[in-house]
């Protein structure tokens, strides 16, 4: 994991324990509530999650962009300790297990959107830190001849952020597209190949 994106969320963070706490549970309870009621809930509620008042939340987050932010940080940040967990796993099944939580923090992403965008300081360390994670994992599924060698990270990031983006009936459903995706990422058998 990039050293830029941990030093996003280290310069915000407080350095009291008792303060680092209300910190990190303003976080958990902002990812929790903004994937639950969507990017408008209100910031009272965020606090109450959390067991904190008002003015703790205003303290660490004075706007709700910051709160969004590192909300937003804080879910590549697990992105990218879920992919070094996964580095010295056999190649594809690491791959997709990484491709599944990358399909949960998606969803999280979608939310943050509104107030996340290229301009946003914490854009481009997020960027580089999934792609730094990601890319590895890809490659060594190639080197194991499990994975199609005529693809890279870009398109597979791209093509799960597209697939998962729209609305579906149920989760069964989204299940059944993610594993088309995920099958029409393997490598084709030696007998296959034209």
């Amino acid at each position: 994991m990039g050293k830029a994106l941990s030093d996003l969320l280290a310069r915000r963070r407080p350095n009291r324990a008792d303060a680092r706490r209300n910190f990190d549970a303003l976080l958990a309870a902002a990812a929790e509530a903004f994937t639950e009621l969507g990017a408008e809930v209100p910031l009272e509620e965020i606090a109450r999650r959390a067991g904190v008042g008002i003015a703790t939340l205003y303290r660490n987050f004075p706007t709700r962009e910051d709160l969004m932010e590192c909300v937003y940080v804080t879910s590549v940040e697990e992105l990218c300790r879920h992919a070094e967990r996964l580095a010295e796993d056999d190649p594809w099944p690491a791959l997709v297990a990484w491709l599944r939580r990358f399909v949960v923090y998606l969803g999280t992403k979608h939310v943050l959107r509104a107030v996340l965008s290229r301009e946003s300081e914490v854009f481009q360390p997020c960027r580089d830190a999934l792609y730094g994670v990601a890319g590895p994992l890809l490659e060594r599924a190639q080197r194991a001849h499990a994975a199609r060698t005529d693809v890279d990270i870009d398109d597979i990031l791209r093509l799960v952020f597209g697939v998962t983006g729209g609305i579906y009936r149920d989760g069964e459903q989204r299940e059944r597209v993610i594993r088309i995706v995920v099958d029409g990422l393997r490598a084709p058998a030696p007998d296959s190949r034209v």
